[in-house]
């Protein structure tokens, strides 16, 4: 089914209020309007700070005054920092933010968390992204950075395809097996079927708690090294890389323990990483 489509800021008070008003039956919201890039943040914080921060509240003020029943929100493996114990559970506390990225999320979780406890009248479940990759396997739909790509997969693809002369790897002197950081890598198809089962779980009323958390991950840590040696094992092209110093804000390890949304949601994360990486470089492929 084809979706109604608005072309807006979600910073834009006033055009936000447009839509709520055209469409009054307008129950569930998933808020993933933020920047995302931990790297970027780091040189551009007011940009993060301004557009992750406001683009939330702006909406909730709008969802106040609509009677909407519920938000998803992208929230981020980043608010556990660098975690004490592997994997991560939701219960895991809450660290100091190594990037304003990391940071921006920790508070918009804390605002949702407010707007809850002082009598909101919707419920929120928070999904803890650990690192979304890859595109739908028609290749109809990607991820297609403006400019220079500043996530991992999209810059690895570009540089398959010959687009960028190399790919960098942030540091190899990391406590971990080959050196490169460890992620947890989740297809974002998987991802978005996440969605749909956290959305439905606050429209039809199974939301046991007014605010819910869950960490959406395949329970199983890559490092950067094995990330390109399965792409290039799964399409049998090479990616030329060369190892640069560290990446301030950058963690060294992190994947997730995924068995609440697992016994909760119903989900699982169930794409092979070869099979991700496939579908992203298909969909690469299309864009030349």
């Amino acid at each position: 089914r084809r979706p109604t489509f608005y072309e807006a800021d979600c910073n834009d008070e006033a055009a936000i209020e447009r839509i709520f008003t055209a469409h009054p039956s307008i129950q569930g919201v998933i808020h993933f309007a933020a920047s995302k890039a931990v790297g970027e943040s780091v040189q551009k914080p007011l940009l993060y700070y301004k557009n992750n921060l406001l683009s939330l509240i702006v909406l909730l003020e709008a969802m106040q005054r609509h009677g909407t029943k519920g938000i998803v929100f992208s929230s981020s493996c980043t608010v556990y920092g660098q975690p004490e114990i592997l994997p991560v559970t939701e219960e895991a506390p809450i660290q100091v933010a190594l990037s304003p990225y990391g940071n921006t999320k920790q508070i918009n979780e804390e605002i949702i968390r407010d707007t809850i406890h002082a009598d909101a009248p919707f419920r929120a479940i928070l999904l803890r992204y650990f690192n979304p990759i890859g595109a739908h396997p028609s290749a109809e739909i990607g991820e297609r950075p403006a400019g220079t790509p500043q996530n991992l997969v999209p810059y690895l693809t570009q540089t398959a395809a010959g687009i960028r002369p190399e790919l960098r790897v942030f540091g190899d002197d990391y406590d971990t097996p080959d050196g490169s950081c460890i992620r947890d890598y989740i297809d974002i198809v998987d991802l978005a079927r996440a969605h749909v089962e956290a959305v439905r779980r606050l429209v039809e009323g199974q939301a046991t708690e007014p605010l819910e958390v869950f960490n959406l991950g395949t329970g199983r840590g890559v490092s950067v090294l094995e990330l390109i040696r399965t792409f290039e094992e799964a399409t049998g092209v090479r990616v030329p890389y060369q190892i640069v110093g560290r990446r301030e804000g950058d963690i060294e390890q992190v994947w997730a323990d995924p068995a609440r949304a697992n016994r909760v949601l119903g989900w699982t994360a169930r794409t092979p990483l070869s099979d991700t990486l496939r579908n992203a470089w298909k969909w690469q492929q299309r864009q030349e």
